[in-house]
């Protein structure tokens, strides 16, 4: 995307995914949208790719790659303080680790997704040094002082300390970098409240449902009379959600959003979202066909993930990033589980487990549980079927008053049922309509 907004290149590299990430947890949707900043917050400044400086830090010629640990290897001489080794020992296994350093970039097999069972891969050229460094501290190890042993702990120290030098940069570093002043495009992110809509939804709804038709005939293969306003309308902008903006709570508010990427000053892609008290979930995207090569549902969902840490930064209970339904038996679907850390939740014990460890499971069966405690309970079962509020003859009372005054069969089975799968906690929170 950087590469395509500073020089128009819009070349893909080699083995990158083409298909676009698709699904969402409203009916079969592609499910990658992404939250970045409001209009009035966006700067064009933010869009640049990044600069000779920052990059000549991470790369080295190889030719140099020797010399410069033979470099490290004598610098880090063993000394006879103890103390001081130990105290450098903790620190670098404290297990201190940015968020960014969390993240697993996986490879993608044909037509199956990615192999997100396997470790990360690493750059040839780390190996490479890694080796070399290995085979320099063999042939060194005879002639420094001390016994092999002692020698161990500053190899540690050494590589520990180049390691934290090279870090993996935040996923704000490469979003929010400023573009070249002779920048061949210009991209801009916005915000709008789609429910109730806002009057800047209502000012570009006919260009963003165009957008939206373009995409439906190209990608899903509707027909040209197909999907109408009404459709577009009651599908992607009508919400069951309340607009609310508490003081403590993001700028933008709570509620339902449209993610609106204009590019030149024109709509390409827009990102239907949900701020919620405690996550950004991910509903839908839709884009301009003209620009499936910019791959714009991995982008949107890494500005969506960047959204989403900015929103924390005010309100600190939003902190989870909500991508859907998975379907592990759908290679469409598996898109979803190449952003890490990442979380399936438990059918039966309603639990977060990390995806490591539900994709065996998966491999194996489409339906799992994945609590692996074979005790543990849904801790938020139904425990008493009268509790559960129900609206009759425009009325609100519990399931045991109702019970009495219900006549004709009794539908009990269908009320446990509904309350099984909502819990004790929202079974009194909703209302559970008879007629």
């Amino acid at each position: 995307m950087l590469k395509f907004l500073a020089k128009g290149d819009s070349s893909k590299v080699a083995g990158d995914v083409t298909e676009e990430p698709m699904d969402s947890h409203r009916e079969d949707a592609v499910a990658c949208s992404f939250v970045l900043k409001n209009e009035s917050d966006i700067s064009q400044s933010e869009l640049k790719p990044l600069s000779v400086e920052e990059t000549e830090g991470v790369e080295t010629e190889d030719n140099n790659e020797e010399e410069e640990m033979k470099k490290e290897v004598t610098m880090k001489k063993v000394e006879s303080e103890p103390p001081q080794i130990c105290v450098d020992k903790d620190s670098a296994g404290s297990g201190e680790r940015s968020d960014s350093a969390k993240l697993v970039h996986t490879t993608t097999k044909p037509g199956k997704g990615a192999d997100l069972s396997k470790p990360p891969c690493r750059k040839a050229k780390d190996i490479r040094k890694e080796r070399k460094l290995h085979k320099l501290l063999q042939n060194q190890s005879h002639t420094l002082e001390g016994s092999p042993s002692q020698v161990e702990p500053q190899v540690l120290l050494s590589q520990n300390s180049k390691s934290k030098a090279n870090q993996p940069k935040a996923i704000e570093d490469f979003i929010f970098v400023p573009l070249p002043d002779d920048a061949t495009h210009q991209l801009e992110v916005r915000v709008v409240r789609s429910s109730p809509p806002s009057c800047q939804f209502k000012a570009t709804f006919q260009e963003s449902y165009q957008v939206y038709k373009r995409y439906q005939m190209a990608i899903h293969k509707d027909p040209p009379d197909k999907p109408t306003i009404s459709q577009f309308t009651r599908f992607l902008c009508d919400s069951p959600l309340e607009a609310e903006n508490p003081p403590s709570g993001p700028d933008c508010g709570y509620g339902s959003f449209h993610q609106q990427y204009w590019l030149d000053g024109k709509i390409i892609a827009v990102g239907v979202i949900d701020v919620l008290p405690y996550c950004v979930s991910s509903v839908y995207l839709y884009y301009d066909p003209d620009y499936t090569f910019l791959s714009l549902g991995v982008y949107s969902a890494l500005r969506e993930i960047a959204f989403t840490r900015q929103l924390h930064e005010k309100a600190s209970e939003l902190c989870y990033y909500y991508m859907g339904f998975y379907i592990h038996s759908c290679p469409k679907m598996r898109y979803k589980g190449q952003y890490r850390p990442s979380d399936l939740l438990c059918p039966e014990t309603y639990v977060w487990v990390p995806i490591e460890q539900c994709l065996p499971t998966l491999e194996h069966s489409k339906y799992c549980r994945f609590n692996q405690d074979l005790k543990a309970v849904d801790e938020g079962c139904i425990k008493e079927l009268g509790r559960v509020q129900v609206l009759h003859k425009r009325t609100v009372m519990p399931y045991s008053m109702y019970k009495k005054r219900r006549k004709g069969p009794s539908d009990e089975a269908s009320v446990q049922q509904y309350a099984s799968l909502v819990g004790q906690t929202c079974s009194e929170r909703m209302l559970l309509f008879r007629s």
